[in-house]
């Protein structure tokens, strides 16, 4: 498989191949790396490149994409030839969109009420899962038509938590 990515304006080339372990065979920029990846929650990597430990976050507001390497921010953009995603998300706009809880955990802020106006990243609410605040924000700009949760709900991935119109 290969992947066209830039990161803060820079394009690379990103080949991934299975290999003979089980494992992935990763080529950037056409040279050999080692890269051992482990999905520790959704949306966070455990990566290991040439013996160096790093926590990968990533974060999706509204149609951008945003990764975390420790404390340090990047814009970032994965082409997938094959991919759905890779197309225009323009529909996306149009229509209710749901907030849906990311891991299990429980609601420990509610940021914004119920037919408020919100902007694309704006936080809606808070969960907290594994001692960590998770701030959970509007996919685009509208009307904030339901809230599901309240402070102190326990929840569960994968439920919705919210809806923006």
């Amino acid at each position: 498989m290969i992947y066209d990515i830039t990161i803060d304006g820079k394009n690379h080339r990103l080949e991934l191949n299975r290999a003979d372990h089980g494992g992935w065979a990763c080529r950037l920029e056409g040279q050999q790396i080692e890269v051992d990846a482990v999905l520790a929650r959704p949306d966070v990597l455990s990566l290991r490149i040439d013996n160096q430990a790093y926590e990968v976050k990533c974060e999706r507001v509204g149609n951008e994409l945003h990764i975390w390497v420790g404390s340090v921010r990047f814009a970032a953009e994965v082409r997938d030839p094959r991919s759905l995603r890779g197309r225009s998300r323009a529909a996306d706009d149009y229509g209710p969109r749901k907030l849906i809880a990311p891991m299990p955990g429980k609601v420990v802020r509610v940021l914004s009420h119920e037919g408020e106006t919100v902007e694309v990243g704006a936080g809606i609410l808070v969960v907290e899962a594994m001692k960590m605040q998770n701030e959970i924000k509007s996919p685009k700009k509208g009307t904030l038509r339901k809230i599901l949760v309240t402070e102190g709900t326990a929840v569960n991935a994968g439920d919705v938590l919210a809806v923006v119109d």
